[in-house]
């Protein structure tokens, strides 16, 4: 899950490099990008059905390896149409290793001992996506951009290895059979749409390709979710958006998805636009929002059973939204201990609520539709990185930016400032969480003996 995490990020400041080796456009280069992001959320749909049906174990163990070999194939790609390629398969697999992996988690863990597993799920979920932008751009400088993948190879193996003597199978079954339908209208809704938010900004909104994409996407979504809701086996089960907490969390899950994933995006071009830093110190700037989330994960361990969900998160979001609009301010972007202050502070108070919103999403999601819930949460949260991505784009863009050197800095400032105000709209998502945090079984024993008690 961590490399997965990892590989969403790891190559946006090799994209430049990528491009001058490859004698390609930088527009071109962005496809390997968009190429792993629409993959990845092609596969999201199945990824519940598919843990259920064949066992979590089994699923994401086979995922892994597909990752792992499809990593390999990125870093000995020798041109880049084989680079997208391999990038499309690992997409696939990644698009299955995060909400299978998940519902491991959530599975082995009840609500009230996921306070505890957050100082762990802070890890793939939102250091590594973090990490990958400092990793990438010291990879690129100091090696190449072919490692940027071949680091993935040996911590997959020893992954896989591991998960095969470690991991336990759990196996919850389907009633009914594969909804052919709900996945010829999800699967390929999701991949236009993905690919329309990832080459809009480039591309121009307007161009055939874009618009049409766009605009079946639209259509192919809306469809598919009159299906799912009418179906009685549907692929996704969208009547867990039925309960207020988890639809609240899936909708915070998509604005601070786009807020964290937009910032992330926009602030290491201003540093290389505006400021003309390298690859290596772009990623650097934003290094400091890892050892923010790290804290944060201390924090919400010990905060959430005394504070609850909504009054946790809630003030979190406040002050997530004042700290990325500073980012904006003009002079601060010059200072480097402003930068790394701001950017700690991001993800301290960004990760606090994040970790909050995913504990209480699920805390009233029972085991056998934890596979469901989760895919149909990492759906919203891909499309919400995919998005504010898009949009900080689009508005560097409209801006006037032009990603050369000693550009002006204002696009990119405008665009940081979009970033807050999506993460500002998420405050009131967060006045509907519950004011408790998850409370821990009146007994601590065995199901079986809960079981016997009950019976007499």
């Amino acid at each position: 899950m961590c490399m997965n995490g990892l590989d969403s990020t790891i190559v946006n400041p090799a994209l430049l490099t990528i491009a001058r080796d490859f004698g390609e456009p930088v527009s071109a280069a962005n496809t390997v990008e968009v190429a792993f992001l629409v993959a990845l959320a092609v596969a999201l749909p199945v990824a519940g059905w598919l843990g259920d049906r064949f066992g979590t174990k089994r699923v994401f163990l086979g995922a892994l390896t597909v990752f792992t070999a499809a990593s390999a194939a990125c870093g000995l790609a020798q041109g880049l149409t084989a680079l997208v390629l391999a990038r499309v398969v690992q997409g696939i697999a990644g698009g299955l290793l995060t909400p299978v992996g998940m519902t491991l988690l959530f599975r082995a863990f009840p609500p009230h001992e996921r306070m505890k597993l957050s100082k762990v799920l802070i890890v793939p979920t939102a250091l590594m996506p973090a990490l990958g932008p400092p990793l990438g751009g010291f990879l690129t400088e100091h090696l190449s951009w072919h490692w940027l993948f071949f680091v993935n190879v040996p911590i997959g193996a020893a992954a896989v290895l591991l998960g095969v003597l470690g991991l336990r199978e759990q196996v919850e079954g389907t009633a009914g059979g594969f909804d052919r339908t709900g996945f010829l209208l999800a699967t390929p809704a999701l991949g236009l749409l993905t690919y329309a938010l990832g080459f809009g900004p480039a591309h121009g909104w307007t161009s055939p390709g874009i618009a049409v994409s766009a605009a079946l996407g639209l259509v192919l979504i809306a469809a598919a979710c009159v299906h799912q809701l009418r179906a009685a086996e549907p692929l996704l089960q969208l009547r867990l958006l039925a309960d207020k907490v988890f639809a609240s969390a899936t909708v915070l899950a998509l604005v601070t998805s786009a807020g964290l994933m937009g910032v992330l995006f926009a602030f290491p071009l201003l540093y290389q636009a505006a400021l003309g830093a390298s690859a290596l110190d772009a990623g650097l700037s934003v290094f400091p929002e890892a050892l923010g989330l790290m804290l944060a994960s201390q924090a919400v361990d010990r905060l959430l059973p005394r504070l609850g969900p909504r009054l946790l998160a809630t003030p979190a979001l406040v002050l997530a939204t004042a700290v990325f609009a500073a980012l904006a301010v003009p002079g601060v972007a010059e200072h480097a201990w402003a930068v790394r202050a701001l950017m700690f502070c991001v993800g301290l108070v960004l990760g606090t609520a994040v970790l909050t919103v995913q504990i209480a999403g699920f805390a009233d999601v029972p085991p056998p539709a934890m596979g469901q819930a989760m895919g149909l949460f990492t759906i919203v949260r891909t499309l919400g990185g995919a998005l504010g991505i898009a949009v900080t784009a689009a508005v560097i863009s409209a801006a006037g930016g032009s990603g050369a050197h000693d550009a002006t800095p204002g696009p990119y400032r405008a665009a940081i400032l979009t970033t807050a105000g999506l993460v500002a709209l998420g405050t009131l998502c967060a006045l509907r969480l519950p004011r408790e945090a998850p409370a821990p079984p009146p007994f601590d024993d065995e199901p079986e003996d809960q079981e016997a008690r009950a019976a007499a």
